[in-house]
């Protein structure tokens, strides 16, 4: 199917394969020296809307936000449960293959996947991501939420480029 904005994942991870603790925590990521914001403000600018699992999104509200993050985006949070849409974002309980296909169908910039590893795995086995960018802090942290999870499907990837902040290595690949 053709269409005119790409599906990207934009995300942390520590070198052992994490996103979070266990218990959510992303302190380890705070611990390593970047280099300015590590690419986050030149990748937000091509993107126009964002998706996200409740998880995320929860998290997100867990942690006092002056105000939400992606204010000026049209921002989806897939969730199971029936939930009221907000100032800030509507709440989807639809197909992920429908809604992401008729996203993309859309004119505008590209579609940042925030996460989490639930929502990533069912963008991924439907064959719904066109990039991945992965930063890679050098903390191994042992266990906690896989950017992978186990599963039965493979992804052939493409190199795109690197790129280094301080102590962070960006990973860019094409998906094939």
């Amino acid at each position: 199917m053709k269409h005119n904005r790409n599906v990207v994942l934009f995300i942390a991870s520590s070198l052992d394969g994490y996103i979070a603790t266990k218990d959510d925590s992303l302190d380890w990521l705070f611990k390593v020296e970047g280099k300015g914001d590590n690419g986050y403000s030149e990748f937000y600018e091509t993107v126009d809307t964002v998706v996200m699992g409740k998880k995320t999104y929860d998290w997100l509200l867990k942690h006092d936000l002056e105000e939400f993050p992606y204010k000026n985006k049209a921002c989806y949070v897939f969730t199971q449960s029936a939930t009221e849409d907000t100032e800030d974002v509507r709440f989807v309980n639809e197909d992920v293959v429908q809604f992401t296909n008729t996203l993309r169908a859309q004119e505008g910039k590209n579609i940042w996947i925030v996460g989490g590893g639930e929502l990533l795995h069912s963008f991924i086995k439907k064959k719904l991501v066109d990039e991945m960018i992965i930063t890679v802090a050098p903390q191994i942290i042992g266990e906690g939420i896989p950017l992978f999870k186990a599963g039965d499907y493979q992804i052939d990837l493409t190199l795109k480029g690197t790129r280094t902040f301080n102590q962070f290595v960006e990973l860019h690949y094409i998906v094939n």
